[in-house]
C-alpha cells in the first residue's frame, strides 16, 4: 500500500474542471490538490478550500485515492468527498460538495 500511496503523494495542479472554468478555479490561487504520504492533504479551487483525509482503494483493478474533506466555500463551512486516479504525471477525478455541486477534474503533477 505504501507504493500505491507514493503514486498519489505530491501537489497536483488542477488544469480542468467540468463545472467551472479557469477564471473561477484559479481565482485566488492556482487550483491544486496536495496529498501527503500519510494520505491527508488539502486543496483549493476558486473560493472552495479544504483539508482532506483519504485511503487507497482498488477499483476495476486500479488504485484510486478516495477522500473525504471539510473546509469552506466563501467562508461558509462545507464538506464533501472525492476521488483521484493517476496515470503517470496526469490525474483525473471528481470532487463532490455535500448537498451541492460536483465536478470532474483533470490535474498534472507539480511535485
Amino acid at each position: 500500500m505504501i507504493k500505491a500511496a507514493s503514486a498519489f503523494a505530491g501537489t497536483w495542479r488542477i488544469t480542468e474542471m467540468e463545472q467551472w472554468d479557469a477564471d473561477y478555479f484559479d481565482m485566488e490561487v492556482p487550483a491544486h490538490i496536495t496529498i501527503r504520504k500519510d494520505l491527508t492533504g488539502s486543496f483549493q479551487f476558486g473560493l472552495v478550500q479544504g483539508d482532506l483525509d483519504g485511503r487507497i482503494e482498488t477499483i476495476d483493478g486500479r488504485p484510486r485515492f478516495d477522500f473525504s474533506w471539510s473546509g469552506f466555500d466563501e467562508n461558509d463551512p462545507v464538506s464533501g468527498r472525492g476521488w483521484l486516479r493517476t496515470c503517470g504525471e496526469q490525474a483525473e477525478g471528481r470532487i463532490f460538495i455535500h448537498r451541492g455541486d460536483d465536478s470532474e477534474l483533470k490535474a498534472e503533477r507539480q511535485t
